[in-house]
This record gives C-alpha cells, structure tokens and sequence, in this order.
C-alpha cells in the first residue's frame, strides 16, 4: 500500500529535498513510494545504489551474481577489504541499510537471465542498467520494452561514459528509445571489451552511476528534462560531454521480441553449449591425468606472471586466426583472470566452430589460485 504522508524522521532527513520547490514533500513522497531495480552492484551500481538509498527511494532491489574481489576496490566504493569474497549483492545491502534503514532492499545473488528477469523486472517501476554484460543489457532492454518499462542505460570505457533514458514515456504519450534504437546490432562476444582488457579510470563509474541516479531521481519526482531522447557522452580525459539527439525506430517493439526469442534460444543452446568447470574439478580430472587442452586466453604478461602448467596461450585477439589450434578431440578448458573473457572465446568458439568440447574455468586462474595453488604468483 502506498505511504501518503511523511513521518517526522523522514522529513528531518529529507529536508534538504524538501526544501527545493521542485521537489517538496509531494516528490519526495514519490521517492518513497518508487520502486527501482538496480541491474550490477560493481563500478556503477555502487553510486547508483548509494545515492538512490540516501535520496529515499522506497524499495530498491540489488540482483548481483558475483563476488566480492580486492581488484574491484578501486572503483567499487561501497566495498570494504574484509568483505573480499563475499556476494556483491548481500554486502551492498549491508552497507545500504546502515545508511538508511528505512528502506526496503531487495536481494537477488542470481544472474538476471531470461528464465527469470521477466518476473523480476515486472515488479518494479524503473530498472537501472548497470551492468557490464552485453546479453544482460540487450535482455533488459527486451523485457522493459515488452513490460512497457523505463530503464536508466549506463556504460563506461576507460575513460569515457555514456548515460540515457530509455523506452520512457514522453511528454506526448509516446515511448522514447530504446537500447536496440541506438545499438541495434549484438557486438561479437569476442570483440566485447571489458575492464580486466582495458582498464578504467576509477572515478568514471562514479561520475556515470551519479547521473544515472540522478536521471532516475527526475523520472520518479517529474522534474527537469531527461535523458530520454538523448545519449549522453562524458570524456575525462578531455573533460568534455557531448549530447547526442536520438529518436525510437518504427520496428523497436518488433526487436525486442525477436531479442526475447533469441535469447530463449541461447539458453536452450547453452545445455550444449559451452559448459563451466570449477577449480576443484579441473584439479581433480589433471590429478587422474585426464588429457584435457588448457587455453589461456590472456596477455602475454599476464601469462608470464603465472599461468597453469601446461597451458597454451592464445589470447582473445588472436584466436579468430588460430581457431585450427584447437583441438576438437578432446576436453578443452578455456580461462583467463576472472572467466570472462573466457567465457567469451568459449561462447564465440561454439558459435563460429559448433565445437561441444569447451568448458569455462569458473573464477579464472584467480580462482586456482585461491582454491588450489595459493602459492602461485596472482595479480
């Protein structure tokens, strides 16, 4: 049931709010009463989750599968070092109820897939995407734009950002764009860059997560003009923003149902597709001398840092040309740092070469070595 007064404590809290005419009681009463979903406890939801909980947003829900990892704290700001380890999800919320325990938090420790994100999307009324997972934002995107909901789109890259408004109601009735408007094509998995290539200021998700809760502050409380018919585009490094003017396409509806479709596929696909392996197993099959071909799909130096006796190293770029180094004959365990490369050159190699013998180290050889070989050199 919705709340129609503020009680005394929340307007000393909220009193700064308050005090703006374009916010008052009336707002931050819609604040109270929202519901938002954040998609991605890391470098942007961790801003996002922080600003949205002490603005008073009512019920926030945090679905987050990973862990915890000392690489994260550079940018994760939420985090504490003794919380390495543990679920992203449940520390977040940890820390979010001491800032204000007057909310409600919901917390999903699951990834957000196409067997459940319909029924966990349908109980909110704006999502945040803050995740850095390309299937996840186009399947977030298809079940809004099926569900008919507003989604706060961020990304980052080094050193630059972007932030938009999508699939939200305009001032005429209409749906803006959508995610699929502006990025209509799905990048190649192993094209996809990501943080542990590239690198990141850490700072930049800060900046991008902050206007993304901002953005999701004017949709609930009706304020200002968003970002919903444009993208916006941040440069630290030049310390320049650029607004670009994008509009819905005629057949956004239509996409996001094949997206839908595509993805029930992809899941269907995946029982025989790319499996995963974790660390305690792939030590158990060597110990028993099973011949297993281990791909390193790294740098080189981070192979010569460490890597698993044995292995072959091929990194991402370069696997497209040495596809006919992979044999096809027996168990391949692909891995890098985390799995997520990994998971990519694993994926790509089905796609490209319908290959059934892959698997995925779970935790990459950062994993290993904090559940096998603790003696080994990590970074």
């Amino acid at each position: 049931m919705e709340a129609t007064t503020l009680v005394p404590a929340e307007k000393q809290r909220y009193q700064k709010h308050i005090n703006l005419p374009e916010i008052g009681q009336q707002g931050q009463l819609r604040l109270k009463n929202a519901r938002v979903l954040v998609v991605g406890a890391g470098g942007l939801g961790c801003p996002v989750l922080l600003y949205l909980t002490a603005a008073g947003v009512g019920t926030i829900g945090v679905i987050d599968p990973d862990v915890v990892d000392l690489s994260n704290l550079q940018r994760q700001v939420i985090y504490t070092t003794d919380e390495v380890g543990q679920p992203k999800a449940k520390a977040a919320v940890t820390h979010l109820n001491r800032l204000n325990p007057g909310l409600t938090f919901d917390t999903y420790t699951m990834a957000l897939e196409s067997g459940n994100a319909r029924s966990i999307i349908e109980s909110y009324d704006i999502i945040v995407d803050c995740t850095d997972n390309f299937k996840v934002r186009y399947l977030v995107n298809d079940v809004c734009v099926t569900l008919g909901k507003p989604f706060v789109y961020g990304a980052i890259h080094r050193f630059e950002g972007q932030v938009a408004v999508l699939n939200a109601t305009l001032d005429d009735g209409r749906r803006g764009p959508t995610y699929r408007c502006l990025f209509p094509e799905y990048p190649n998995d192993i094209e996809i860059p990501n943080c542990n290539d590239t690198g990141v200021l850490g700072v930049l998700p800060g900046v991008i997560g902050t206007y993304q809760a901002n953005e999701v502050i004017k949709l609930i409380t009706g304020i200002g003009q968003s970002l919903s018919e444009h993208l916006l585009m941040v440069d630290l490094l030049a310390m320049s923003q650029q607004k670009i003017k994008t509009k819905r396409r005629s057949d956004a509806d239509d996409l996001a149902r094949q997206g839908l479709i595509s993805a029930g596929m992809r899941s269907m696909a995946a029982s025989v597709g790319p499996k995963k392996i974790s660390t305690q197993e792939l030590a158990s099959r060597l110990a028993a001398g099973e011949d297993l071909f281990l791909l390193d799909v790294r740098e080189r130096p981070e192979f010569d840092l460490c890597h698993l006796e044995g292995a072959v190293l091929i990194p991402v770029g370069m696997i497209p040309n040495n596809r006919k180094r992979i044999p096809t004959d027996r168990p391949v365990v692909v891995y890098c740092h985390h799995g997520i490369r990994s998971a990519n050159v694993a994926e790509y190699l089905y796609a490209q070469g319908g290959l059934t013998n892959l698997y995925n180290l779970e935790g990459g050889i950062n994993a290993w070595a904090r559940d096998v070989e603790p003696e080994m050199a990590i970074y």
